[in-house]
């Protein structure tokens, strides 16, 4: 199968609707505009019931192809599960945290508000350095001309005004569109 448009892929799978219990959010690049032929779309989900997520995200998609899910031994105990469909790979995140308050949340909310200050040209930065083989979050944080830990460091960024992200931006070279 063909791989058709991110938005029309979640659609034609619902999982939105499917996973509506655990508050699932569509994050990374396709919605970002900043997507790779080897990008995938991520849903990030609260649930703080494991084992019924595991049990709803099994009995909705354990028969896609490719499906496989486990559970981090960290803190939070995150589950995950992946698998392809329409296209597209999947990959569900789900931790007992609010979505707000999840990393990869908080990283995309970070990366829209970038894209939405750095215009066209920082767009097309991205893109190309996420074509060069770069992951999403160092690819920004390499646009913005900066080093050391890019997933730490766009976290650093969110209590940064417009005004100082714009700065930022200009400073490395993308000014405004």
């Amino acid at each position: 199968m063909s791989r058709t448009d991110y938005q029309t892929a979640v659609d034609q799978i619902g999982i939105l609707e499917a996973l509506a219990a655990y508050d699932p959010h569509i994050a990374g690049t396709p919605p970002l505009g900043v997507d790779t032929l080897t990008s995938d779309i991520d849903i990030l989900c609260c649930a703080p019931d494991a084992e019924a997520f595991v049990a709803d995200v099994q009995r909705f998609y354990g028969a896609m192809s490719g499906f496989r899910i486990w559970q981090w031994v960290s803190k939070d105990r995150p589950v995950i599960a992946t698998f392809r469909a329409c296209g597209w790979d999947f990959e569900i995140f789900a931790s007992p945290l609010p979505v707000a308050e999840q990393f990869g949340w908080r990283h995309f909310e970070m990366e829209r508000r970038l894209l939405g200050l750095g215009g066209d040209g920082f767009k097309r930065a991205i893109l190309a350095l996420r074509r060069q083989g770069l992951k999403t979050e160092p690819a920004f944080w390499s646009a913005l001309g900066q080093e050391g830990d890019a997933y730490l460091g766009l976290l650093s960024l969110e209590q940064a005004s417009d005004t100082e992200l714009r700065a930022m931006l200009e400073a490395a070279g993308f000014g405004a569109s």
